[in-house]
């Protein structure tokens, strides 16, 4: 099947039931090491068999640029974090808190699985990464097919990392002595990956990043609602943020990569975690960060009016991939509505860079959004038949 150029998918594809019995075991349980291949019979046989027909599902279906579905993890980002040197993965005492209600906020009424602790106990290193054999496992199975690999930014894992290491005295950590500290170890950690990646034919690596609402406006738990924030002091907490994704970005570029990035406001059982518009952070993370292509969050209200997009005024070689599409709902979208946000979206983005998406993976953590396999596939193929009808091709 051919589908369209035009149409992307972020990452994330449901899991089968045979792949979800091993991911729920390990989420209730602490007394295994990741990749925990050694500690579950039968896991990394059944991972290997449902990766290899994600990959040719996604080829049939004529998808530009494949990924493993995210299949070869339990949790968007923090199997990377397990991944590295340094770190110590727990069961806390409770989860993330996401919204309830998919048509309004109301913070904290529903909670996320608990196996989200992670700790620094030895300075951060990428030696020997899973996710490089995950990715080798996926290029042999696509052949020519172009592959990404989607890892979290650092600035994501240096955002958690202060929050959780904080408390009403501060930030505290005997590795990383001062955020600073941290930083500096995050960047060199992650340039460490983008070596081994390179090394092994990686060409496209895509960075996933929630952190960016945080520091809009309008977000009703974002950090201007702090006690004593201003704009001096949540900006200066935003371009330290986009100076750490820059120092990997353009350590990857020297390297040779292509790289992304998808920013999103949480995406959990077709819940999300918080509000947030682009409007007010686009003159940081969308103009100042140096990505090749953009993966934004625009399904609904939340994301604000797409004047944000002049924010790429002066990039015009950058690619936007704009996510009218929701994998939250179960039903397909209003052909002729997202055809008309498309052609808003054109005045402010040169057609030929622009590119349509839905807002988020299909499962960013292993039990996925509310829709079945049947459903996800048809919504990626409207996204398809709306990217034709749009571009022509």
């Amino acid at each position: 099947m051919s589908g369209s150029e035009r149409f992307l998918l972020v990452g994330s594809l449901l899991r089968p039931d045979e792949l979800q019995t091993y991911n729920r075991e390990i989420e209730s349980r602490d007394d295994i090491t990741y990749p925990f291949y050694d500690d579950l019979e039968g896991y990394a046989e059944t991972e290997g068999k449902t990766v290899t027909e994600v990959v040719n599902k996604q080829i049939e279906a004529g998808i530009p640029e494949v990924t493993d579905g995210e299949f070869q993890r339990s949790i968007w980002h923090l199997d990377f974090v397990w991944g590295l040197d340094g770190v110590e993965r727990s069961i806390g005492d409770s989860g993330w808190k996401f919204q309830n209600d998919t048509d309004g906020f109301e913070e904290g009424t529903f909670e996320t699985r608990k196996d989200i602790d992670v700790k620094v106990v030895a300075p951060l290193h990428s030696n020997n990464h899973t996710f490089i054999d995950h990715f080798k496992r996926v290029r042999e199975e696509a052949g020519d097919h172009s592959v990404k690999l989607t890892i979290p930014s650092p600035a994501q894992i240096y955002n958690e990392f202060v929050r959780s290491m904080s408390d009403e005295n501060g930030y505290s950590n005997e590795v990383y002595p001062t955020t600073d500290d941290l930083g500096e170890g995050l960047v060199q950690a992650w340039k460490e990956f983008v070596d081994e990646y390179t090394v092994v034919g990686g060409e496209i690596l895509q960075f996933d990043d929630c952190t960016w609402a945080l520091f809009s406006k309008d977000n009703p738990i974002g950090y201007y609602t702090q006690d004593g924030a201003t704009d001096e002091t949540v900006k200066a907490q935003a371009e330290k943020l986009v100076s750490l994704n820059n120092a990997v970005v353009d350590y990857a570029h020297e390297k040779g990569l292509t790289v992304y990035t998808h920013n999103c406001r949480g995406n959990y059982g077709s819940r999300y975690a918080m509000g947030g518009s682009y409007e007010h952070v686009a003159n940081y993370f969308l103009a100042n960060q140096n990505y090749d292509r953009f993966y934004l969050e625009w399904d609904d209200d939340r994301a604000g009016n797409l004047v944000a997009l002049e924010a790429f005024k002066d990039k015009p070689e950058t690619e936007v991939v704009i996510g009218f599409l929701s994998s939250k709902k179960s039903g397909l979208a209003d052909k002729e509505a997202v055809l008309a946000e498309l052609e808003e979206a054109a005045k402010y983005i040169p057609k030929d860079k622009l590119y349509l998406s839905h807002q988020c993976g299909f499962a960013s953590c292993d039990g996925g959004n509310d829709l079945t396999h049947e459903q996800q596939w048809n919504k990626i193929k409207q996204g398809q038949e709306i990217a034709q009808a749009f571009w022509g091709e």
